[in-house]
């Protein structure tokens, strides 16, 4: 009798916790990062980790990132923007031109394309009483504030 209790007892158990594992959320994806070679590979899987990522795996061939992570800790996003943090664009996110600048040579890869004018420095551009538009609030391109009226050079 003692044996048929614990057994039932040891299954009981087993299955709780197996149906407490599945209730949290639980997200893996591949994520597009750009980079190049093996000191690119440590610091996107760890600037994905210290985000929050429970598994990440940078592939320097595909520039796919498949990670995995708990959806009450963190997001997607989230860790898209540390990666981004650490000089590396991602499918959502650019890194800061500067961090970038500060990446070793062999990690300076192609970036991906960008808008000209980034939106936190549209305003001069979209601004209708803006007709003397100094081009580093716009962005890198000045034909964009051209095009945007806010020029008249």
């Amino acid at each position: 009798m003692k044996t048929l209790s614990l057994f039932t007892t040891i299954l009981f158990v087993l299955f709780s916790s197996v149906s407490f594992g599945q209730s949290k959320s639980s997200n893996s994806e591949n994520i597009k990062v750009w980079g190049n070679c093996g000191m690119c590979k440590k610091t996107i899987e760890t600037a994905a980790k210290s985000a929050g990522a429970s598994k990440a795996s940078w592939n320097d061939e595909t520039q796919i990132l498949a990670v995995s992570y708990k959806g009450k800790k963190t997001s997607s996003d989230k860790i898209q923007q540390a990666i981004a943090a650490a000089g590396y664009d991602t499918e959502k996110f650019s890194a800061d031109d500067k961090v970038y600048d500060n990446l070793h040579g062999c990690c300076k890869y192609d970036r991906k394309e960008t808008s000209s004018v980034t939106p936190a420095k549209q305003s001069c551009c979209t601004d209708s009483a803006c007709t003397n538009c100094n081009h580093d609030d716009c962005g890198k391109d000045k034909q964009a504030c051209k095009e945007k009226g806010c020029c008249k050079s």
